[in-house]
């Protein structure tokens, strides 16, 4: 009779340690990952393969960010390049129609000149005030316009003059209705500001609410043709003041470019 030379529980041991070693074989094999055999789950950490996927997502994810930034900032360059180029444009169309007036002389009279540029002036008194607290561009530019206008009358071209002092009012209405608006309502989560105000015009009958939806209480109500000005949006509504000074939100599909 042979007598083994390890002892029962040395014996227990070996057998255990053996069963462990087959049983991690026929897991890796399997392409499984390494458990505790008989029932108990071995503590592992998390592995190194899905710490470096996660590292790479992440990075990804900050590269794509960072290139929709840099493209959103070359978007605002061109706006602002294009909207630039459109306001020199609109210099030099409207020096044009000031020397077409300058040769006619006849289409308006000293009076008619002097009075379109009193009330310019009027109208660029309280925008002239609100721009010490509030950027106001439009009080620069209607200030500009009246200079021009001023040159042009001591000219005697009272056409020019009265053209551009018209302009002037026009532009310190706008400046007024924009800042009149946005004392009222303050503003609004993702509102996104037009790069300069934009004419507009009602297409219909309509509401203009204080907020942007139809939730909102109706402000007043606009008639076909009711000049508007628009100055931010929020999705489908847009900011607006009419020639009257109020402001509120009016639905995208009741207005158009004017």
């Amino acid at each position: 009779m042979t007598t083994s030379v390890f002892g029962p529980r040395q014996r227990s041991r070996t057998s255990s340690k053996n069963w462990h070693l087959a049983c991690a074989g026929l897991l890796l094999a399997a392409g499984l990952p390494l458990l505790g055999c008989a029932g108990k789950q071995a503590e592992s950490a998390p592995a190194p393969a899905a710490a470096r996927r996660q590292a790479r997502a992440l990075a990804a994810a900050r590269a794509e960010q960072d290139r929709r930034i840099a493209r959103l900032e070359l978007t605002v360059l061109e706006r602002n390049a294009q909207v630039e180029e459109l306001q020199v444009r609109l210099d030099e169309a409207r020096e044009e129609v000031v020397r077409a007036m300058a040769k006619l002389q006849t289409l308006a009279s000293r009076a008619e000149a002097a009075s379109g540029m009193a009330e310019a002036e009027v109208a660029l008194q309280p925008l002239r005030m609100r721009s010490a607290q509030q950027t106001a561009p439009e009080a620069a530019q209607a200030t500009r316009l009246l200079r021009e206008a001023s040159a042009e009358f001591n000219q005697e071209n009272y056409g020019g003059a009265l053209y551009l002092a018209n302009q002037a009012k026009a532009l310190a209405a706008a400046g007024t209705g924009r800042l009149s608006a946005r004392e009222r309502t303050s503003d609004r989560p993702g509102e996104k500001p037009f790069a300069v105000p934009i004419p507009l015009r009602a297409v219909g009958s309509g509401n203009v609410r204080e907020g942007p939806g139809t939730a909102a209480p109706v402000a007043f109500a606009v008639e076909g043709g009711d000049s508007l000005t628009g100055y931010s949006y929020v999705e489908d509504w847009i900011r607006i003041s009419d020639d009257m000074g109020r402001g509120g939100w009016i639905f995208r599909k009741l207005i158009s470019r004017r």
